[in-house]
């Protein structure tokens, strides 16, 4: 792939040698420039020719000088060719321009590395075939996405005026997108916002970070529904659509999202006294607001919890009376 191709380009990085990386290797610079790169990565970057050393090709273990550019193309990962699946669907609202859907835990919303199959994707072009190619052959009909252990409600374009109409509200952020949360420790405060920028990890490229070398702007508001021994339901207003944005914001603010493995929702092998077991992270997208792309008229969808969650919220809720009524 020709790092000029920028309809295959993931990421660009420009970094300027200082004097405590000169004398380097290529390779370990980039490294060590703190971008998520592996020193195997961008070994196979160098030799594909996806980075320049001062404008040119080099070598791995090419020496690097103070003063010296590095350019880093990380082109984005082959997704192969996908088919319709006849995968099972809760459609939630249709009509002839956009659906609303119920997407269950553990099911990808479209096809990538590692899963080029099951997806929200294949069952929608199995359901509606029409909308092949609708916003691109890779995610047709799609124009935004849920985590894969992440429920709740989605939207999705049947025809290019409604997908191009979507995804300018969703640009726009006009679109209003909240969550239920059940969060690890009892929040102290009825309600708050984070507002910390949010880029990719610089050592584990499939993480997000607070603490990133290229961040973006990302607000979160919440607040308190209710209050268990050990846990918290909060209810979550993303304003801006990062990725992992409510996971990484409640981990930073002390209060990562119960069984959110990656980061820091870990109960334990054993769990808690109290507490139930959580098989996923316990994050649902409850309601989504927007205007219908033709008739711009106010649309509102709402997904209830689905019964891992809800059954882990019931018997939290009963936990928490009986010990109020041996008070």
């Amino acid at each position: 792939m020709s790092p000029n191709d920028s309809l295959n380009i993931l990421e660009s990085f420009h970094i300027k040698i200082g004097p405590s990386d000169s004398g380097k290797r290529l390779d370990l610079a980039v490294c060590e420039a703190g971008i998520g790169v592996s020193r195997s990565f961008a070994s196979a970057l160098i030799k594909n020719g996806n980075i320049t050393l001062n404008g040119g090709v080099a070598k791995s273990g090419r020496r690097v000088r103070e003063g010296d550019h590095i350019r880093i193309h990380v082109p984005a990962p082959d997704v192969p060719v996908f088919h319709p699946e006849p995968i099972p669907i809760d459609v939630m609202y249709e009509d002839d321009d956009i659906l609303a859907i119920q997407k269950p835990a553990g099911m990808v919303t479209h096809p990538a590395p590692g899963h080029p199959s099951g997806t929200l994707a294949n069952a929608l072009l199995h359901r509606f075939p029409g909308i092949f190619n609708i916003g691109g052959a890779r995610r047709p009909g799609i124009v935004h996405r849920l985590d894969k252990d992440t429920s709740g409600v989605m939207v999705a374009a049947k025809n290019s005026l409604a997908h191009e109409g979507l995804s300018r509200q969703f640009k726009e952020r006009e679109v209003k997108k909240t969550y239920l949360a059940l969060a690890l420790h009892e929040v102290k405060t009825a309600s708050g916002e984070i507002s910390l920028p949010i880029g990719r990890h610089p050592v584990d490229r499939k993480k997000m970070s607070v603490v990133s070398r290229r961040p973006r702007k990302a607000l979160t508001l919440w607040k308190v529904r209710e209050i268990f021994p050990g846990l918290s339901l909060l209810e979550v207003d993303l304003k801006t659509g990062r990725t992992h944005q409510i996971r990484v914001h409640c981990a930073a603010m002390g209060h990562p999202v119960a069984g959110d493995l990656t980061y820091g929702g870990r109960i334990g092998k054993k769990g808690v006294p109290g507490m139930p077991r959580f098989e996923r992270q316990m994050l649902h997208a409850w309601r989504i607001s927007l205007k219908h792309p033709r008739s711009m008229r106010p649309l509102f969808f709402e997904s209830s919890m689905p019964p891992d969650m809800a059954g882990a919220v019931s018997e939290l809720r009963k936990r928490k009376q009986n010990a109020l009524e041996k008070i």
